[in-house]
Protein backbone atom coordinates (compact mmCIF):
# COMPACT_ATOMS: atom_id res chain seq x y z
CA UNK A 1 0.00 0.00 0.00
CA UNK A 2 1.26 3.39 -0.68
CA UNK A 3 2.01 6.23 1.81
CA UNK A 4 1.43 9.73 0.18
CA UNK A 5 2.75 11.87 3.76
CA UNK A 6 3.65 13.90 5.06
CA UNK A 7 5.35 15.01 1.56
CA UNK A 8 2.56 15.43 -0.86
CA UNK A 9 3.45 15.17 -4.52
CA UNK A 10 0.53 15.74 -7.16
CA UNK A 11 1.40 13.79 -9.75
CA UNK A 12 1.97 10.76 -7.34
CA UNK A 13 -1.21 10.52 -6.01
CA UNK A 14 -3.35 11.00 -9.22
CA UNK A 15 -1.68 8.67 -10.57
CA UNK A 16 -2.14 6.30 -7.57
CA UNK A 17 -5.38 7.13 -6.65
CA UNK A 18 -7.17 8.57 -9.68
CA UNK A 19 -8.78 5.46 -10.62
CA UNK A 20 -10.46 5.23 -7.70
CA UNK A 21 -11.81 9.51 -6.82
CA UNK A 22 -12.66 11.57 -9.19
CA UNK A 23 -9.70 14.40 -9.21
CA UNK A 24 -11.95 16.74 -7.70
CA UNK A 25 -12.17 15.28 -5.08
CA UNK A 26 -8.66 14.33 -3.92
CA UNK A 27 -7.50 18.15 -4.85
CA UNK A 28 -10.24 19.37 -1.76
CA UNK A 29 -8.97 16.43 0.25
CA UNK A 30 -5.45 17.27 0.05
CA UNK A 31 -6.58 21.24 0.79
CA UNK A 32 -7.69 19.62 3.99
CA UNK A 33 -5.13 17.82 4.88
CA UNK A 34 -2.51 20.57 3.94
CA UNK A 35 -5.12 23.23 6.20
CA UNK A 36 -4.39 20.96 9.36
CA UNK A 37 -0.50 20.47 8.78
CA UNK A 38 -0.43 24.13 8.31
CA UNK A 39 -2.35 23.96 12.01
CA UNK A 40 0.17 21.42 13.29
CA UNK A 41 -2.77 19.44 13.88
CA UNK A 42 -1.33 16.41 11.41
CA UNK A 43 2.32 15.17 10.66
CA UNK A 44 3.92 17.29 13.49
CA UNK A 45 7.06 16.32 14.84
CA UNK A 46 8.41 14.66 18.03
CA UNK A 47 11.52 15.81 19.71
CA UNK A 48 12.90 13.31 21.48
CA UNK A 49 12.90 14.69 25.45
CA UNK A 50 8.65 14.79 24.31
CA UNK A 51 8.28 11.78 24.18
CA UNK A 52 5.31 10.15 26.14
CA UNK A 53 6.51 8.02 29.38
CA UNK A 54 4.94 6.25 31.85
CA UNK A 55 4.65 7.75 35.21
CA UNK A 56 5.56 6.36 38.51
CA UNK A 57 6.44 2.86 39.83
CA UNK A 58 5.31 0.07 37.17
CA UNK A 59 2.42 -2.08 38.27
CA UNK A 60 0.48 -4.97 36.67
CA UNK A 61 -3.35 -4.51 36.44
CA UNK A 62 -4.05 -7.56 33.93
CA UNK A 63 -3.03 -11.61 33.80
CA UNK A 64 -3.57 -13.84 31.03
CA UNK A 65 -4.67 -17.12 33.50
CA UNK A 66 -3.73 -20.74 31.94
CA UNK A 67 -6.45 -22.61 33.62
CA UNK A 68 -5.05 -25.70 31.01
CA UNK A 69 -2.86 -26.08 28.75
CA UNK A 70 -4.47 -28.43 26.73
CA UNK A 71 -7.55 -28.26 24.43
CA UNK A 72 -10.34 -30.50 22.67
CA UNK A 73 -9.48 -28.96 19.47
CA UNK A 74 -6.40 -29.57 17.47
CA UNK A 75 -6.53 -26.46 15.63
CA UNK A 76 -3.83 -26.49 13.07
CA UNK A 77 -2.11 -23.36 13.12
CA UNK A 78 -2.64 -22.93 17.11
CA UNK A 79 0.77 -20.61 17.90
CA UNK A 80 0.13 -22.75 21.67
CA UNK A 81 0.80 -25.98 20.00
CA UNK A 82 -2.52 -27.23 19.56
CA UNK A 83 -3.04 -26.38 24.04
CA UNK A 84 0.06 -27.82 25.47
CA UNK A 85 2.51 -24.42 24.51
CA UNK A 86 5.15 -27.20 23.34
CA UNK A 87 5.61 -28.77 26.42
CA UNK A 88 3.00 -31.11 28.78
CA UNK A 89 -0.27 -31.15 28.72
CA UNK A 90 -1.65 -30.22 32.23
CA UNK A 91 -4.06 -28.07 34.48
CA UNK A 92 -3.89 -25.31 36.86
CA UNK A 93 -4.41 -26.64 40.28
CA UNK A 94 -6.79 -23.95 42.98
CA UNK A 95 -3.51 -23.56 44.75
CA UNK A 96 -1.33 -22.29 41.76
CA UNK A 97 -4.68 -20.34 40.91
CA UNK A 98 -4.68 -18.30 43.85
CA UNK A 99 -1.27 -17.90 44.21
CA UNK A 100 -1.57 -15.93 40.83
CA UNK A 101 -4.49 -13.85 42.18
CA UNK A 102 -2.66 -12.64 44.94
CA UNK A 103 0.02 -12.01 42.82
CA UNK A 104 -1.65 -9.68 41.18
CA UNK A 105 -3.47 -8.27 44.00
CA UNK A 106 0.28 -7.23 45.34
CA UNK A 107 2.02 -6.05 42.50
CA UNK A 108 -1.16 -3.52 41.01
CA UNK A 109 0.12 -0.88 43.45
CA UNK A 110 -2.62 1.85 43.44
CA UNK A 111 -4.72 0.06 40.86
CA UNK A 112 -8.06 -0.71 42.16
CA UNK A 113 -10.02 -2.30 38.79
CA UNK A 114 -7.82 -6.00 37.91
CA UNK A 115 -8.19 -7.79 35.06
CA UNK A 116 -7.98 -11.72 34.85
CA UNK A 117 -8.55 -13.69 31.58
CA UNK A 118 -9.33 -16.88 31.75
CA UNK A 119 -7.31 -18.87 28.93
CA UNK A 120 -5.75 -21.83 27.26
CA UNK A 121 -5.72 -24.12 25.68
CA UNK A 122 -9.37 -24.87 26.44
CA UNK A 123 -10.05 -23.27 29.77
CA UNK A 124 -13.55 -24.59 29.93
CA UNK A 125 -11.92 -28.09 30.74
CA UNK A 126 -10.62 -26.63 34.05
CA UNK A 127 -14.44 -24.93 34.74
CA UNK A 128 -14.86 -26.01 38.32
CA UNK A 129 -11.05 -24.69 39.10
CA UNK A 130 -11.95 -21.46 37.27
CA UNK A 131 -15.28 -21.24 38.98
CA UNK A 132 -13.28 -21.50 42.45
CA UNK A 133 -10.70 -18.50 41.44
CA UNK A 134 -13.30 -16.42 40.75
CA UNK A 135 -15.13 -16.54 44.52
CA UNK A 136 -11.82 -16.38 45.45
CA UNK A 137 -11.26 -12.97 43.83
CA UNK A 138 -14.47 -11.95 45.09
CA UNK A 139 -13.05 -12.51 48.41
CA UNK A 140 -9.58 -10.64 47.41
CA UNK A 141 -11.62 -7.70 46.26
CA UNK A 142 -13.36 -7.29 49.88
CA UNK A 143 -9.95 -7.89 51.55
CA UNK A 144 -7.88 -4.87 49.33
CA UNK A 145 -10.59 -2.56 48.02
CA UNK A 146 -9.80 -4.12 44.53
CA UNK A 147 -12.40 -5.37 41.77
CA UNK A 148 -11.86 -8.12 39.44
CA UNK A 149 -13.16 -7.98 35.68
CA UNK A 150 -12.58 -11.39 34.73
CA UNK A 151 -12.95 -12.55 31.04
CA UNK A 152 -12.71 -16.02 29.27
CA UNK A 153 -11.58 -17.14 25.83
CA UNK A 154 -12.76 -20.01 24.72
CA UNK A 155 -13.75 -22.28 21.60
CA UNK A 156 -17.18 -23.16 22.64
CA UNK A 157 -17.40 -26.71 22.68
CA UNK A 158 -17.74 -27.64 25.92
CA UNK A 159 -20.67 -24.44 25.95
CA UNK A 160 -24.21 -25.17 27.67
CA UNK A 161 -26.76 -23.92 29.47
CA UNK A 162 -25.40 -24.05 33.04
CA UNK A 163 -21.63 -22.96 31.89
CA UNK A 164 -23.29 -19.85 29.47
CA UNK A 165 -25.35 -18.74 32.80
CA UNK A 166 -22.51 -18.84 34.73
CA UNK A 167 -20.44 -16.97 32.27
CA UNK A 168 -22.85 -14.31 31.87
CA UNK A 169 -23.24 -13.50 35.35
CA UNK A 170 -19.64 -13.36 36.44
CA UNK A 171 -17.77 -12.80 33.21
CA UNK A 172 -17.20 -8.72 31.73
CA UNK A 173 -16.25 -10.35 28.60
CA UNK A 174 -16.26 -13.42 26.45
CA UNK A 175 -14.03 -14.13 23.34
CA UNK A 176 -15.70 -17.18 21.40
CA UNK A 177 -13.30 -18.84 18.40
CA UNK A 178 -14.76 -19.18 15.25
CA UNK A 179 -13.13 -18.55 11.80
CA UNK A 180 -16.05 -18.23 9.70
CA UNK A 181 -17.41 -19.93 7.04
CA UNK A 182 -18.25 -23.90 7.85
CA UNK A 183 -15.44 -24.97 5.17
CA UNK A 184 -12.99 -22.28 6.40
CA UNK A 185 -13.59 -23.42 10.22
CA UNK A 186 -14.03 -26.83 9.64
CA UNK A 187 -10.71 -27.18 7.40
CA UNK A 188 -8.19 -26.09 10.15
CA UNK A 189 -10.13 -26.48 13.40
CA UNK A 190 -11.08 -29.84 13.98
CA UNK A 191 -11.90 -31.51 17.17
CA UNK A 192 -9.13 -34.39 18.79
CA UNK A 193 -10.74 -37.22 16.59
CA UNK A 194 -10.49 -35.09 13.65
CA UNK A 195 -13.98 -33.97 12.93
CA UNK A 196 -14.92 -30.75 12.25
CA UNK A 197 -16.21 -28.49 14.90
CA UNK A 198 -18.23 -25.80 13.26
CA UNK A 199 -21.76 -27.60 13.84
CA UNK A 200 -20.70 -28.33 17.29
CA UNK A 201 -19.80 -24.52 18.33
CA UNK A 202 -21.86 -22.34 16.34
CA UNK A 203 -25.30 -22.92 17.61
CA UNK A 204 -23.76 -22.87 21.68
CA UNK A 205 -21.87 -19.49 20.75
CA UNK A 206 -25.21 -17.89 19.19
CA UNK A 207 -27.19 -18.49 22.31
CA UNK A 208 -24.57 -17.05 24.94
CA UNK A 209 -24.40 -13.97 22.32
CA UNK A 210 -27.94 -13.21 22.47
CA UNK A 211 -27.97 -13.78 26.10
CA UNK A 212 -25.59 -10.89 26.64
CA UNK A 213 -27.98 -9.19 24.85
CA UNK A 214 -24.97 -8.92 21.80
CA UNK A 215 -22.51 -7.15 23.79
CA UNK A 216 -19.48 -7.61 25.96
CA UNK A 217 -18.38 -10.48 24.15
CA UNK A 218 -16.63 -10.94 20.43
CA UNK A 219 -16.08 -13.89 18.05
CA UNK A 220 -12.74 -14.15 17.12
CA UNK A 221 -11.63 -15.57 13.58
CA UNK A 222 -7.82 -16.34 12.11
CA UNK A 223 -7.88 -15.79 8.44
CA UNK A 224 -5.03 -17.69 6.55
CA UNK A 225 -3.87 -18.31 3.00
CA UNK A 226 -6.75 -20.96 2.58
CA UNK A 227 -9.21 -17.74 3.37
CA UNK A 228 -7.83 -14.31 1.95
CA UNK A 229 -11.59 -13.58 0.89
CA UNK A 230 -12.17 -13.47 4.86
CA UNK A 231 -14.45 -10.59 3.90
CA UNK A 232 -16.82 -13.70 3.55
CA UNK A 233 -16.39 -15.05 6.67
CA UNK A 234 -16.91 -11.68 8.61
CA UNK A 235 -20.07 -11.19 6.66
CA UNK A 236 -21.02 -15.19 7.09
CA UNK A 237 -21.02 -14.48 11.21
CA UNK A 238 -22.82 -11.15 10.74
CA UNK A 239 -25.54 -13.39 8.94
CA UNK A 240 -25.82 -16.03 11.82
CA UNK A 241 -26.65 -13.00 14.12
CA UNK A 242 -23.37 -12.13 15.84
CA UNK A 243 -22.76 -8.59 16.07
CA UNK A 244 -19.45 -8.09 17.60
CA UNK A 245 -16.94 -9.68 15.22
CA UNK A 246 -12.76 -9.68 14.84
CA UNK A 247 -11.08 -11.55 12.41
CA UNK A 248 -7.53 -11.59 12.77
CA UNK A 249 -4.50 -12.61 10.15
CA UNK A 250 -2.39 -15.82 10.91
CA UNK A 251 1.05 -15.22 12.13
CA UNK A 252 3.02 -18.66 10.84
CA UNK A 253 6.82 -19.63 9.49
CA UNK A 254 6.90 -19.86 5.64
CA UNK A 255 7.37 -23.53 6.49
CA UNK A 256 3.38 -23.97 6.74
CA UNK A 257 1.44 -24.00 3.80
CA UNK A 258 -1.31 -21.64 5.29
CA UNK A 259 1.77 -18.98 6.06
CA UNK A 260 0.59 -15.61 4.45
CA UNK A 261 3.06 -13.60 2.42
CA UNK A 262 3.51 -10.02 0.77
CA UNK A 263 2.23 -12.03 -2.33
CA UNK A 264 -0.92 -12.30 -0.77
CA UNK A 265 -1.29 -8.63 -0.14
CA UNK A 266 -3.10 -7.20 -2.47
CA UNK A 267 -5.89 -10.20 -2.14
CA UNK A 268 -6.30 -9.39 1.43
CA UNK A 269 -6.49 -5.35 0.63
CA UNK A 270 -8.65 -6.04 -1.69
CA UNK A 271 -11.71 -8.15 0.89
CA UNK A 272 -10.53 -5.46 3.33
CA UNK A 273 -11.86 -2.85 0.37
CA UNK A 274 -15.46 -5.30 -0.22
CA UNK A 275 -15.48 -5.52 3.53
CA UNK A 276 -15.62 -2.09 4.21
CA UNK A 277 -18.33 -1.21 1.38
CA UNK A 278 -20.60 -4.04 2.47
CA UNK A 279 -20.21 -2.73 6.37
CA UNK A 280 -21.46 0.69 5.65
CA UNK A 281 -24.04 -0.72 3.23
CA UNK A 282 -25.78 -3.08 6.04
CA UNK A 283 -25.52 -0.11 8.88
CA UNK A 284 -27.03 2.64 5.73
CA UNK A 285 -30.22 -0.51 6.07
CA UNK A 286 -30.08 -0.94 9.97
CA UNK A 287 -28.38 -3.97 9.68
CA UNK A 288 -25.13 -2.93 11.31
CA UNK A 289 -22.49 -4.72 13.36
CA UNK A 290 -19.92 -3.82 15.10
CA UNK A 291 -16.45 -4.89 13.49
CA UNK A 292 -13.15 -4.24 15.51
CA UNK A 293 -10.38 -3.35 13.01
CA UNK A 294 -13.21 -0.40 11.73
CA UNK A 295 -13.47 0.80 15.44
CA UNK A 296 -11.43 3.63 16.08
CA UNK A 297 -11.91 6.65 18.65
CA UNK A 298 -10.62 10.05 17.15
CA UNK A 299 -12.33 12.06 19.45
CA UNK A 300 -10.44 10.63 23.34
CA UNK A 301 -9.11 7.35 23.22
CA UNK A 302 -5.68 5.94 25.43
CA UNK A 303 -3.36 8.73 26.62
CA UNK A 304 -0.53 9.62 24.48
CA UNK A 305 1.73 7.22 26.86
CA UNK A 306 -0.47 4.30 26.07
CA UNK A 307 -0.56 4.99 22.71
CA UNK A 308 3.36 4.51 22.69
CA UNK A 309 3.46 1.88 24.48
CA UNK A 310 0.65 -0.28 23.55
CA UNK A 311 -0.96 -3.37 25.31
CA UNK A 312 1.83 -3.46 28.35
CA UNK A 313 3.13 -7.03 27.75
CA UNK A 314 5.81 -7.56 30.17
CA UNK A 315 4.64 -4.83 32.17
CA UNK A 316 1.16 -3.97 33.07
CA UNK A 317 0.46 -7.41 31.56
CA UNK A 318 1.41 -11.08 31.95
CA UNK A 319 0.64 -14.89 31.68
CA UNK A 320 1.07 -17.35 34.26
CA UNK A 321 0.80 -21.32 33.30
CA UNK A 322 -1.04 -24.02 35.11
CA UNK A 323 2.70 -24.19 36.92
CA UNK A 324 2.81 -20.51 38.04
CA UNK A 325 5.21 -20.03 35.83
CA UNK A 326 5.03 -15.78 34.51
CA UNK A 327 5.81 -14.83 31.14
CA UNK A 328 5.30 -11.80 29.36
CA UNK A 329 2.04 -12.47 27.59
CA UNK A 330 0.63 -15.39 26.69
CA UNK A 331 2.25 -15.88 23.16
CA UNK A 332 5.70 -15.85 24.59
CA UNK A 333 4.92 -18.92 27.05
CA UNK A 334 7.21 -21.77 27.04
CA UNK A 335 10.02 -19.53 25.83
CA UNK A 336 12.71 -19.87 28.64
CA UNK A 337 14.55 -16.72 27.98
CA UNK A 338 10.75 -14.91 28.72
CA UNK A 339 10.54 -16.65 31.79
CA UNK A 340 9.99 -13.61 34.26
CA UNK A 341 9.95 -15.43 37.51
CA UNK A 342 6.84 -17.90 39.83
CA UNK A 343 3.99 -16.85 41.72
CA UNK A 344 4.71 -19.91 43.35
CA UNK A 345 7.54 -18.23 45.37
CA UNK A 346 6.31 -14.89 44.16
CA UNK A 347 9.99 -14.31 42.12
CA UNK A 348 10.13 -12.12 39.74
CA UNK A 349 12.27 -10.87 37.10
CA UNK A 350 11.75 -6.74 37.46
CA UNK A 351 14.73 -6.27 34.57
CA UNK A 352 13.12 -7.53 32.02
CA UNK A 353 9.75 -5.95 32.98
CA UNK A 354 11.49 -2.66 32.53
CA UNK A 355 12.93 -4.04 29.27
CA UNK A 356 9.48 -4.12 28.05
CA UNK A 357 8.28 -0.90 29.48
CA UNK A 358 10.80 1.35 27.61
CA UNK A 359 9.86 -0.26 24.39
CA UNK A 360 7.23 2.03 22.36
CA UNK A 361 7.05 3.69 18.93
CA UNK A 362 9.70 5.59 20.11
CA UNK A 363 12.74 3.17 19.94
CA UNK A 364 11.36 0.94 17.36
CA UNK A 365 13.49 3.07 14.18
CA UNK A 366 10.60 1.75 11.89
CA UNK A 367 7.72 2.89 13.69
CA UNK A 368 8.88 6.54 14.41
CA UNK A 369 8.09 7.44 10.82
CA UNK A 370 4.90 5.33 10.35
CA UNK A 371 1.80 7.81 10.63
CA UNK A 372 -0.26 4.60 11.80
CA UNK A 373 2.07 4.03 14.66
CA UNK A 374 -0.33 5.91 17.44
CA UNK A 375 -3.18 3.22 16.81
CA UNK A 376 -1.21 0.15 16.55
CA UNK A 377 1.61 1.29 19.15
CA UNK A 378 4.19 -0.67 17.52
CA UNK A 379 2.57 -4.13 16.85
CA UNK A 380 2.44 -7.35 18.94
CA UNK A 381 5.88 -7.78 20.60
CA UNK A 382 6.08 -11.30 20.53
CA UNK A 383 5.15 -11.27 16.89
CA UNK A 384 8.82 -9.19 16.56
CA UNK A 385 10.26 -11.11 18.48
CA UNK A 386 9.69 -14.58 16.63
CA UNK A 387 10.34 -12.92 13.44
CA UNK A 388 13.28 -10.86 13.72
CA UNK A 389 14.86 -12.04 17.38
CA UNK A 390 14.01 -8.59 18.67
CA UNK A 391 10.68 -6.69 20.73
CA UNK A 392 11.76 -3.48 18.97
CA UNK A 393 11.82 -4.82 15.33
CA UNK A 394 8.33 -4.61 14.20
CA UNK A 395 6.71 -7.68 12.51
CA UNK A 396 6.65 -5.70 8.46
CA UNK A 397 4.11 -7.94 7.11
CA UNK A 398 1.87 -7.09 9.78
CA UNK A 399 2.48 -3.62 9.64
CA UNK A 400 0.98 -3.82 6.02
CA UNK A 401 -2.05 -5.11 6.90
CA UNK A 402 -2.19 -3.01 9.70
CA UNK A 403 -1.88 0.36 8.15
CA UNK A 404 -4.22 -0.70 5.21
CA UNK A 405 -7.12 -1.93 8.48
CA UNK A 406 -6.65 1.20 9.54
CA UNK A 407 -7.08 3.07 6.17
CA UNK A 408 -10.05 1.69 5.68
CA UNK A 409 -11.49 2.39 9.54
CA UNK A 410 -10.43 5.92 8.89
CA UNK A 411 -12.52 5.86 5.69
CA UNK A 412 -15.52 4.60 7.56
CA UNK A 413 -14.98 7.21 10.36
CA UNK A 414 -15.28 10.10 7.38
CA UNK A 415 -18.10 8.69 5.20
CA UNK A 416 -20.49 8.13 8.20
CA UNK A 417 -19.62 11.86 9.22
CA UNK A 418 -20.20 12.65 5.58
CA UNK A 419 -23.87 11.70 6.21
CA UNK A 420 -24.46 13.21 9.39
Amino acid sequence: MLDYGPDFVWEELVKGLGDRYPVGDLREGLSEIKELMDAEMLFTTWDPKDQPVMAGEPVIKAMCLHAAHDCNLRCQYCFASTGDFHGQRAMLDLETGKKALEFLVTHSGHRRNLEVDFFGGEPLMNFDVVKKLVTYGRQLEKQYNKEFRFTVTTNGLLLDDDTIDYINREFVNVVLSIDGRREVHDRLRKTVNGRGSYDAIVPKAIRLADLRNQTDYYVRGTFTKYNKDFDKDVLHLADLGFQQISIEPVVASEDEDYHLSREDLPEIFASYDRLMKAYLERRKKGKGFNFFHFQVDLKQGPCAAKRAAGCGVGNEYIAVTPTGDIYPCHQFVGEEKFKMGSVLDGSFRQDMQQEFRKCNVFTKEKCSSCWAKFYCSGGCSANASHFSGSIDEPYELGCEMERKRLECALAVKAMEAGEE
